[in-house]
């Protein structure tokens, strides 16, 4: 049994526990003196010993302390004769009990420990990251003042200079659309090639990479469908902006007639928000743009006026193809599929690179449209 307190200080200044202050400060001295560190300079623990024994002096010199000390051994020797009254068999429990008790402490001071030390690294790294961001912050407000400032930069007359804009850099999705119908609705859309003629009015499509599927939706009346109607959802890459954006203008009209158009990146793509900046699109620079005169709209057609937003690109190639949206049918009049190609007598390197590169971003495009209709499904 291991109950012998350490460093007793009573054993430390070799005195009994009915010592005076006069006997304890006399033995102090006395002990300080042949234990002090300028007369043990080979001893290494001469400085732990002194500092042992001043603190043992001044908690026998405290009389409250003192008491509660001599309480301690007190209780101390008391455990140590009823422990010496034990049988063998239960000094070892009461000795695997104590150890275990020791082992429990020791294991919750190194928890404590532990998670002290993991609270302290998750204050420094909030810390840390909380000064990177305003760093970063006031990194971005200069560079925005100094953007500032070479924009409305004087010129050599006086006048200030503003800066062109930069264009965005082109994306894989500006010039693809997304569209999301019922079968039902249009019956004759049921696969890629007749979904890419029917649109190929609003200018040309790599039918290689349209991508369709298919699936069976259950019902949900929110929207008007029917157990078991298959919903069907394309992803159609046009070859000019202009095409694309001429068909996302219509989405309106368009989801009136149970088919929903919208950008296949989620949202409008940054050329446009460019062009805007510019005033192709109507931005705050439209109203320099001289105005074009609209025709009438041709009977028939789904558009009922030319959008305003297109009057400063009436001159512009990029939106060449919107011009001739009056002259074509209605959207929802389906254009049956063209007939395949005659088949070649043989295919070059050049053709066969472009298939294979049509190939690999059709399967681009699956794999885009179905992690769209699983995010939809959960």
């Amino acid at each position: 049994m291991n109950d012998n307190p350490e460093q007793n200080p009573y054993d430390l200044l070799e005195i009994s526990q009915e010592a005076t202050e006069a006997e304890i400060r006399t033995a102090y001295r006395t002990r300080s003196l042949k234990v002090h560190p300028d007369r043990n300079r080979n001893d290494p623990n001469a400085a732990q010993k002194f500092h042992a024994l001043t603190t043992a002096s001044t908690l026998l010199l405290d009389p409250l302390r003192r008491l509660a000390l001599d309480a301690q051994l007190r209780l101390q020797a008391a455990k140590k004769q009823r422990f010496a009254s034990y049988d063998n068999k239960r000094k070892a429990m009461v000795s695997e009990l104590e150890e275990r008790e020791k082992e429990f402490k020791k294991a919750r001071m190194a928890k404590e420990q532990e998670r002290t030390t993991r609270e302290s690294e998750n204050m420094r790294i909030r810390e840390e990251g909380r000064r990177m961001r305003e760093q970063r912050e006031k990194e971005l407000e200069l560079q925005e003042l100094e953007r500032q400032c070479a924009r409305t930069k004087p010129g050599s007359n006086g006048t200030v200079e503003e800066e062109p804009l930069v264009p965005p850099p082109p994306t894989d999705l500006d010039t693809t659309i997304r569209i999301k119908y019922a079968l039902s609705s249009y019956p004759a859309l049921s696969t890629a090639s007749a979904l890419t003629a029917h649109l190929r009015r609003y200018g040309k499509i790599d039918e290689g990479t349209a991508v369709m599927s298919q699936k069976a939706k259950k019902s949900k009346k929110s929207k008007g469908l029917v157990d078991g109607e298959v919903i069907v959802t394309a992803l159609v890459p046009f070859n000019q902006l202009g095409a694309a954006f001429a068909v996302v203008s219509s989405a309106e009209s368009l989801k009136e007639r149970g088919m929903d158009v919208a950008w296949a990146g989620g949202s409008e793509p940054p050329i446009l928000g460019w062009l805007r900046e510019r005033g192709e699109l109507g931005g705050p620079a439209a109203n320099r743009a001289e105005p074009f005169p609209t025709k009438p709209t041709p009977e028939g057609t789904t558009f009922g006026s030319f959008p305003s937003s297109f009057v400063s690109l009436a001159h512009s190639d990029l939106f060449e193809s919107l011009i001739l949206l009056f002259d074509k049918p209605a959207f929802d009049e389906v254009v049956p599929p063209p007939p395949p190609p005659a088949a070649k007598a043989g295919i070059d390197y050049e053709s066969l690179t472009l298939l294979r590169m049509r190939e690999a971003e059709r399967a681009r495009l699956e794999k885009e449209i179905l992690e769209a209709e699983a995010t939809e499904g959960g």
